[in-house]
């Protein structure tokens, strides 16, 4: 198998701030970066005409591109009524400064899709989500909801609903494995149409968990710590990287492969690591 797609890192992971994030992901052998833009120096609300220029520039002086930004609040995502207007305004905002940084895909999560379609909360996140993907469709950018709190079928039931792509996927293997017990590389297939970042991260199921457990107030600093599951360097764990790099060659999947890691620790030794394992398949 050899495909070319770009390798990206999450900034954050090094948890070493911005800019020694960006340089250590160019060490790393990286051709991108997608970096949290909720707060700190890279709130959009903080980040100036002046400061967005900087990065730019810093950004091509390493050689590197911004793969995503991930613009995600917690709290169960968009199902209050009463949160969505200050969530949905932030993510619009995100979303602004992702343009003016060259790059067109904001990742989230928006909650679990509840399994029946007449919950209240189906509609309450419908009404969200298609304000956003509305907006994105009309900037030519996406909203991409993160793969994991429920299965690639109900996901793709619940994006068909919104009537447009501006609200696509991010797709994450390793929360499948480890949370729903979901086929990766069939729910590569299920939401095709959709996929328009990845994630590529390792992970092993030890028991069967409850979605709603891992993902109800989608506190990241839990994840990752449930231990119905446990997240492992790239290669450790049950995600088919055969498989699933073929599926996503499959589909013509042309964009970023992002490495996350998000426990472990020694993460940038697992980020090298990771970095080198995707080049393999990449043939040099």
């Amino acid at each position: 198998m050899r495909f070319r797609n770009k390798i990206g890192v999450i900034v954050d992971s090094f948890g070493l701030g911005l800019q020694e994030g960006l340089l250590k992901a160019k060490e790393a052998g990286a051709d991108g970066v997608q970096i949290w833009a909720t707060q700190g120096e890279m709130d959009p609300a903080r980040m100036t005409a002046q400061k967005r220029a900087e990065l730019s520039r810093s950004l091509r002086g390493l050689g590197l591109e911004i793969s995503a930004l991930c613009a995600d609040f917690g709290g169960n995502g968009f199902k209050d009524p009463d949160q969505n207007g200050w969530r949905i305004e932030k993510s619009k905002r995100a979303l602004d400064l992702a343009l003016d940084l060259g790059c067109r895909v904001v990742t989230t999560h928006i909650g679990i899709v509840p399994e029946d379609e007449s919950d209240p909360d189906y509609k309450v996140m419908q009404e969200a989500c298609s304000e956003l993907a509305v907006y994105a469709h009309l900037l030519g950018g996406y909203f991409a909801i993160e793969t994991g709190p429920e299965t690639a079928v109900r996901l793709k039931a619940f994006l068909d609903s919104l009537g447009t792509k501006g609200i696509a996927v991010n797709f994450d293997p390793a929360n499948m494995v480890m949370v729903t017990g979901d086929d990766p590389v069939q729910g590569v297939r299920t939401l095709k149409d959709y996929i328009v970042h990845t994630h590529v991260k390792d992970g092993v199921r030890l028991r069967e968990v409850n979605p709603y457990d891992v993902y109800g107030a989608l506190d990241h600093e839990a994840l990752g710590m449930e231990p119905g599951f446990k997240e492992v360097p790239l290669g450790e764990g049950s995600v088919d990287f055969d498989a699933y790099f073929g599926a996503l060659q499959e589909i013509g999947y042309t964009g970023y492969l992002t490495v996350e890691r998000e426990a472990g620790e020694q993460p940038e030794a697992d980020i090298r690591k990771a970095v080198e394992f995707i080049k393999r398949y990449r043939g040099y």
